[in-house]
């Protein structure tokens, strides 16, 4: 068995790719709501200016708990890899599912950051709280793929599963 095809390397790769993509997902996350989003409902001004409007409006974009909330999953996808890499392999099967379920929750984690920040641009600007920038349809389509995957992966049998026969107990044993 090469080092690629052992379970302890599959269970690795897996995990440092689900915990790269939660990282990527809050990162872009948190460029929409804290950039893309702002300057999306104040066309052609720069986001300092953006800033100063909500500053004499007596609102707030609210960086610290945007970052809050969006930096949950990456500390959960941390923390889970650390703890997969202290457990004999439980296959990337299941670790697949455990990202991806991460990511399903993307979308509910972004709505909650931004619905403060949307607020307050919203009545700064006297419009909609909604998402003026199209950037949130990245991310709840990523939502939306990663709980297709985390069910392919949960109800779809295994390729090569139940082939193996069981062994039967004997007296000895």
């Amino acid at each position: 068995m090469t080092r690629r095809e052992s379970p302890t390397f599959r269970v690795s790769v897996a995990a440092i790719v689900g915990t790269i993509a939660v990282f990527i997902y809050a990162a872009l996350a948190a460029v929409q709501i804290l950039v893309l989003n702002p300057l999306a409902f104040a066309p052609g001004k720069p986001l300092s200016q953006i800033h100063t409007d909500l500053a004499q409006a007596g609102e707030a974009i609210g960086t610290p708990l945007v970052l809050a909330i969006l930096g949950l999953a990456p500390a959960l996808a941390v923390l889970l890899m650390l703890l997969l890499s202290r457990q004999p392999p439980i296959g990337a099967r299941a670790i697949g599912i455990g990202y991806a379920s991460l990511l399903a929750f993307g979308a509910p984690a972004y709505f909650i950051a931004s619905f403060g920040p949307g607020m307050a641009l919203a009545d700064t600007y006297l419009t909609s709280g909604a998402d003026h920038s199209g950037w949130s349809f990245v991310l709840y389509g990523v939502s939306a793929g990663a709980i297709v995957v985390a069910a392919v992966l949960a109800l779809v049998p295994q390729r090569g599963a139940g082939r193996q026969p069981l062994k039967q107990p004997t007296l000895a044993e």
